[in-house]
């Protein structure tokens, strides 16, 4: 499937898209209760999930007034040291900032370098400002851009995160391309007129069959070329 020639920014998703968030939290957790055996890290992990996606979903829905992610991962971690018996202060603080530790995905670091000489290209995360920063020199991810939706105190799909991107860029919807392996995401950016591209990735929200974007693919790899074919 190959993209247009109409495309002058590249937006990408971060948490998950390009790096591994799952194996992250995961290893933290393990390295918290390291006596914990594989099913309770999973059961852990699992209840982490759904905290952060409830409170997510508790600000978007106007029940719970703007927390960034800090504070959230913050709650999430207490909730696990809660439920595994950790009482160290230490332990928890370092499990609260998981997120900023996350490892890439084995294209990403390659396939967002070759974009980058072609494109102007953005992160666009639900992440803190301060996490997104650490998080990116982490994972040696380059950029031209960072956008953090603390910015407008919001949480993607919330039409005001996409918007940022918009007016950041200063091109129409149209001639930017929304890269995610969350199809949340995607039709979130869609509803603001942005183009779309699905990159399958383990433990993201794949497209169910009424879903319709712009370009799917296993890897970046495959982006670049899509996007470099026509240039």
């Amino acid at each position: 499937m190959t993209l247009g020639q109409d495309i002058e920014v590249v937006v990408f998703d971060v948490i998950g898209t390009l790096v591994d968030e799952l194996g992250g939290v995961r290893a933290a957790i393990r390295e918290a209760v390291p006596a914990a055996d594989d099913a309770a890290v999973d059961e852990l992990l699992t209840g982490w999930q759904h905290l952060v996606a409830r409170e997510q979903q508790h600000i978007g829905q106007g029940q719970r007034a703007y927390a960034n992610t800090e504070v959230i991962d913050g709650e999430a971690a207490q909730l696990v040291a809660d439920r595994a018996g950790v009482a160290t202060p230490e332990t928890v603080t370092r499990l609260a900032t998981a997120a900023q530790r996350l490892s890439p995905w084995g294209d990403s670091v390659t396939g967002l370098g070759r974009l980058a000489q072609r494109f102007p290209v953005v992160g666009l995360s639900n992440a803190s400002r301060t996490a997104l920063l650490r998080l990116t020199v982490h994972a040696g991810l380059r950029w031209h851009y960072t956008l953090s939706t603390e910015t407008v105190l919001a949480y993607k799909p919330a039409p005001a995160a996409y918007q940022l991107a918009i007016e950041t860029a200063g091109c129409p919807p149209e001639r930017m391309l929304m890269v995610a392996a969350h199809a949340w995401d995607l039709r979130g950016a869609q509803t603001q007129g942005m183009r779309t591209a699905y990159i399958h990735r383990p433990g993201g929200d794949p497209p169910t069959n009424s879903d319709v974007f712009d370009w799917h693919g296993d890897g970046l790899a495959e982006l670049v070329t899509s996007l470099t074919a026509s240039q």
